[in-house]
């Protein structure tokens, strides 16, 4: 499948504590935008550093252009965030980054993955629906009471039955 990448390929890594405000910014200016900041470079550092986070930044030579942090509980994965610079959207990053935590998740054992976007972030939803994801609920005033959330999920496995 030669021509599906344009330049030299994305490199993939663990986030590091360094990261932490460059990831914020991110999360700032493309997930959190009109919101109001709440993952600032504290919180994101907490994340990188959870033990039961992972969080995977995509490079382009040194610089940042997309990452995603997913949480892991029991059974279920939680997208918390992910995000790529504009001009480098629709060019892969975003499954690369989705299909990192993905195998995560399956080598961990996780029945499921969720996650949580703006009902309005019809580009997104999409994405999501192209990689699995189901839309399960719309949240009414998820976000600050000023914006809907659709709640979404991706079956891995057949939960394990209560015991």
């Amino acid at each position: 499948m030669s021509g599906m990448h344009e330049g030299p390929p994305i490199q993939l890594r663990l986030a590091e504590r360094a990261d932490a405000v460059a990831l914020a910014e991110m999360s700032r200016d493309w997930i959190e935008s009109g919101l109001g900041w709440t993952y600032r470079p504290e919180r994101v550092r907490r994340l990188i550093t959870h033990r039961e986070t992972l969080t995977v930044v995509a490079c382009d030579g040194g610089e940042l252009v997309g990452f995603a942090s997913m949480q892991f509980g029991d059974e279920r994965g939680h997208l918390v965030l992910m995000a790529v610079t504009p001009v480098w959207r629709r060019r892969g990053v975003g499954r690369q980054l989705l299909g990192w935590l993905t195998e995560s998740a399956q080598v961990a054992g996780m029945a499921s993955l969720h996650l949580e976007l703006r009902a309005s972030n019809t580009e997104a939803l999409a994405f999501y629906a192209a990689l699995g994801f189901s839309a399960t609920l719309r949240v009414s005033g998820y976000y600050q009471g000023r914006e809907h959330a659709v709640r979404m999920v991706r079956v891995l496995r057949d939960a394990q039955p209560a015991v």
